[in-house]
């Protein structure tokens, strides 16, 4: 599903692909997953989006996001905000869905492909708003149960689908070693429901560290 000759865009919501991965029992090598979309397509930039705790003295997501950061991705984040709930019990929760909806809606008319790593119903009308300036639009997630599982209706709105477990072999990340893992959500987090550069060059932004 992916063409070499195709302008490509791929937008990863950090936190609903670790789920994904980890209710299919993998977790992936982001060194893979991007060595992939470089050899199969012409890939512009990949944007990786995640929320981050700051006022802790050490961060579990921070040895990925500084590795993604050094290694070809662009990083979207924000912090999170904590809130306590009706028992008491600390919560964290923030959202990137805007964040990559604007980022996807400015680069729509710019690429040819734009590939999602979601599930999450949510982004049905924007995957519509992108298809119409022009844009096909992949979503990369699977149909296997579970809470990570895609939304039917965001499935039927993508021109094309590919299931996480198709991957697996390609960008699975070997358990004995790094680049770093991204097992760094916590039970505490509500599963989530920058600047955006004008120019893109015909070679690979994504590929200067």
């Amino acid at each position: 599903m992916l063409r070499s000759h195709e302008k490509t865009v791929v937008f990863i919501d950090g936190a609903n692909l670790y789920a994904t991965a980890r209710g299919l029992e993998f977790d992936i090598d982001y060194k893979k997953l991007l060595t992939l979309f470089r050899e199969e397509s012409n890939l512009v930039r990949a944007y990786y989006y995640t929320v981050l705790i700051e006022d802790q003295e050490y961060s579990p997501i921070r040895p990925l996001v500084d590795w993604l950061d050094y290694n070809g991705y662009t990083l979207v984040t924000k912090p999170a905000k904590d809130f306590t709930d009706s028992q008491g019990r600390r919560r964290i929760r923030n959202s990137i869905d805007v964040d990559l909806a604007v980022d996807m809606l400015e680069i729509a008319e710019r690429v040819d492909h734009v590939v999602l790593f979601s599930g999450d119903g949510g982004y049905r009308r924007l995957v519509e708003a992108v298809q119409r300036r022009g844009a096909r639009v992949t979503v990369v997630s699977t149909t296997a149960g579970g809470s990570a599982s895609v939304a039917d209706e965001l499935r039927r709105q993508a021109d094309s689908f590919i299931d996480v477990r198709d991957l697996r072999d390609e960008i699975a990340r070997e358990r004995s070693g790094r680049p770093p893992r991204d097992d760094d959500f916590d039970d505490d987090y509500d599963d989530p429901d920058d600047d955006f550069e004008d120019d893109f060059e015909d070679d690979d932004p994504a590929a200067d560290d």
